[in-house]
């Protein structure tokens, strides 16, 4: 019996081994044009994401960019003896979720005050490798 839970300890290792993920917590952009630019990337391996994201012209592909390339080395440091061509890593899983707003007024005609909420935004990019060996 306890064996097989070893077996099964070690399966789910070697699982979680095959990903990686970053996060970028309180980025000062809506979350609303963040997953514009997260859309472009899900799903896609990670050469042609980051090619995306470099020549795309939104200001918060930036942001996605360097945290791509986190998770990317975040990636390599569970994996040292791998090579990132031949695991063909791709965006697995990219999520935008709303951060804290900061809660402003501003003044309107007749005595009156708009509120104005500056949003921001928490994503997480999980990055997968797609070792499928087949011979």
């Amino acid at each position: 019996m306890g064996s097989r839970k070893k077996q099964m300890a070690d399966a789910i290792k070697e699982s979680k081994k095959q990903i990686a993920f970053a996060k970028l917590n309180n980025c000062p952009t809506s979350p609303r044009k963040m997953r514009l630019v997260a859309d472009l990337v899900r799903g896609e391996r990670v050469e042609k994401a980051l090619n995306i994201l470099k020549f795309s012209s939104k200001e918060a592909s930036n942001r996605l960019e360097t945290l791509l390339v986190s998770a990317i080395a975040n990636w390599q440091a569970k994996n040292e003896d791998a090579s990132i061509e031949e695991a063909e890593l791709f965006v697995k899983e990219i999520r935008v979720d709303g951060g804290s707003m900061l809660k402003r007024l501003r003044p309107a005609p007749q005595g009156r005050a708009h509120r104005i909420r500056k949003r921001s935004n928490h994503v997480t990019i999980v990055v997968g490798a797609n070792n499928n060996t087949q011979s």
